[in-house]
């Protein structure tokens, strides 16, 4: 179901070719014809904006300005000058929505409650050539900007179309304003040819070294090597110091692969390291607090859900300490995730050690149908929590 069904006045339409056949056959009733269908417009009230919100409702369906349910899946979230764009994936009614029949949605807001519908941020293309042609496969999409270059670069885990998820690629897209419209600018695997680092060791050191045997984990990392590294769940993180990193699910899920990029953002730079292999991670997040690096994780059990993982490392190249599930609650809560999986953490701008977990509850035989879990993470003796919360807001953190 497209988002235009559900605007304000989408059903008033008139089917012209329809009335012309109708009023050829019929010219005598036409008065009454438009006698009628005036006064069917008159009686239709206008549609109202919905009200505003002033809450979180995790799992509830989520109106934009339009009163149409938010369309961003697997999102992330671009904080620039003062505003939020929620970038996601744009799905549709019916199993085919798990493939991308329309694009990368976008949405703008000042608050985090209430959100503009900005349209789509990168569409499919119509030449079935495309890499990115529709019925392809993008998913996870994340935008950061980069200062140096002035341009807001949109990374993504992109298959191609046919081939299911053997592609395993990272989508790069450019645009010169937060919302878009983006130019696709390709796709690759990551690293041909390059040895990921050892944990710990110091950005000048370890380049070329194959890190210390994994046992039969190494075995998918050695057979990529040639034409690179598999990248599916992904998202991004730019650090303190402005350099920007992303972060996959690679070797077939195996491992996770946080890979620096180059200084424009556009590629990998041939630094990397794996995380927990065979380990079987996906669908990361990273963030940062009080100079230590976090990421909450989930297992690999395709559509369903499953627990979340949590680890910490005071260095983003490792060694990565594993601080167990993260949810707190009930059996079904904790071993669930509420219900959902992982998609991104926002740091919250001007409220200090404040973090938004945000997470996907998937329904892939209505892929459109899929709500959100935006929950505020809890600190216990260093590690993160997560409570479910049935409604919450930003208070939450104290202060307004």
């Amino acid at each position: 179901m497209s988002c235009q069904a559900n605007r304000p006045g989408a059903g008033n339409a008139i089917t012209f070719p329809v009335l012309q056949t109708f009023v050829n056959r019929f010219p005598v009733l036409l008065p009454l014809v438009l006698l009628a269908y005036s006064t069917a417009r008159a009686q239709t009230p206008p549609q109202e904006p919905p009200l505003p919100l002033h809450s979180f409702r995790p799992g509830e369906v989520w109106p934009d300005d339009h009163g149409t349910a938010i369309n961003a899946h697997g999102g992330g979230i671009l904080v620039y000058k003062g505003v939020y764009y929620w970038f996601g994936e744009h799905k549709i009614e019916g199993p085919r929505g798990n493939r991308a029949m329309v694009g990368v949605h976008a949405y703008s807001s000042t608050d985090l409650y209430n959100w503009k519908d900005e349209g789509i941020a990168l569409p499919v293309s119509e030449d079935w050539t495309s890499e990115i042609g529709r019925g392809c496969i993008m998913e996870r999409p994340k935008v950061i900007y980069n200062a140096r270059t002035g341009k807001f670069v949109k990374w993504f885990h992109l298959e191609l179309r046919g081939q299911g998820y053997h592609a395993a690629r990272a989508g790069v897209a450019v645009a010169d304003r937060p919302a878009g419209p983006y130019q696709y600018a390709g796709s690759f695997r990551l690293n041909p040819g390059v040895w990921p680092v050892d944990p710990g060791d110091p950005p000048s050191l370890a380049a070329g070294k194959p890190q210390a045997a994994q046992g039969d984990s190494n075995a998918r990392l050695i057979a990529d090597m040639p034409a690179g590294q598999m990248s599916r769940d992904m998202t991004l993180f730019v650090d303190d110091d402005g350099t920007a990193y992303q972060i996959a699910a690679s070797e077939d899920n195996l491992a996770l692969h946080i890979t620096r990029l180059t200084p424009d953002y556009l590629k990998a730079d041939t630094r990397y390291v794996r995380v927990f292999p065979g380990g079987y991670n996906e669908a990361p997040t990273l963030f940062k607090r009080a100079g230590r690096y976090y990421m909450i994780t989930s297992g690999c059990t395709g559509w369903g859900p499953n627990a979340a993982r949590s680890a910490m490392a005071d260095s983003i190249w490792g060694p990565w300490t594993a601080l167990g599930n993260p949810c707190a609650g009930t059996p079904e809560q904790v071993s669930k995730t509420f219900g959902g999986q992982a998609t991104y953490v926002l740091p919250v701008p001007g409220k200090p050690d404040a973090f938004i977990f945000m997470a996907d509850i998937w329904r892939p035989r209505n892929p459109i149908d899929g709500r959100y879990v935006w929950l505020p993470i809890e600190w216990h003796e260093g590690r993160p929590i997560l409570r479910w919360r049935d409604e919450w807001d930003l208070g939450a953190f104290g202060g307004h």
